[in-house]
């Protein structure tokens, strides 16, 4: 590898963490804002989805440079790949986050119910999930991205679990069901969330070992269980 496109590379790295901070403080404010009932919050999360949207283009952008001058091999043309891969689902994280957002202004417009789940334990399993898919790939640990892969259905499992607890609510208080079904949309853009984190770990499987294991990832975790 040049020392030019070494130096590309580690400035790529660094502004894919950078968006990563981004959007993951994005979901926990989002978060934040649905505990506290503080459509300000929400609000400024809405605010910031630009902020993040711009750094999605330019890392896009540099990764549309990198290729036209410097036309990478091998393992470094994996590696553009999959930050492109891996910078599209980050944006589409903030925009999970820009929903959950969206969600409690109106939910701030109503009368308060009481919260029949604990959102800021599951988002925080989603943005933990977020973060160490981030460390696999600087790493280059893939079984750290195998971790996130498994971790993904405890988030899908909690989701359900959701969905039976409103459902349940629903029932029992149809005269708050407008405030409860936003309380739904919530769990599962959380769970968008973590089968985005999840996506950027596939990504880095692909990254170390020229895998893609999307689509066949219960075989890869039968495969890789014993490792």
């Amino acid at each position: 590898m040049s020392r030019h496109l070494l130096y590309e590379i580690e400035k790529l790295k660094t502004r894919i963490l950078a968006l990563s901070d981004m959007v993951e403080q994005s979901v926990y404010q989002a978060v934040k804002s649905l505990q506290e009932r503080d459509a300000d919050t929400a609000q400024a999360v809405i605010d910031t989805d630009t902020d993040i949207d711009l750094a999605e283009v330019d890392i896009e952008e540099e990764c549309q440079k990198i290729l036209a001058l410097h036309q990478p091999v091998a393992h470094d043309l994996r590696f553009i790949i999959a930050v492109l891969k891996i910078n599209t689902e980050l944006e589409r994280i903030g925009d999970a986050s820009v929903n959950i957002a969206e969600r409690v202004r109106l939910l701030a417009e109503e009368e308060r119910i009481g919260i029949p789940f604990d959102f800021l334990g599951m988002a925080e399993k989603a943005q933990t999930m977020l973060r160490k898919s981030l460390d696999a790939l600087i790493k280059l640990d893939a079984r750290l991205a195998l971790q996130v892969i498994n971790e993904d259905d405890e988030v899908d499992a909690i989701n359900r679990d959701v969905y039976t607890l409103i459902e349940d609510s629903i029932q029992k208080n149809p005269e708050h069901v407008g405030s409860l079904i936003h309380l739904l949309g919530v769990s599962r853009h959380i769970e968008r969330i973590a089968d985005h984190a999840s996506n950027i770990a596939e990504n880095v499987i692909y990254l170390i070992e020229g895998r893609i294991v999307r689509h066949h990832t219960e075989d890869f975790k039968r495969n890789n269980a014993s490792s």
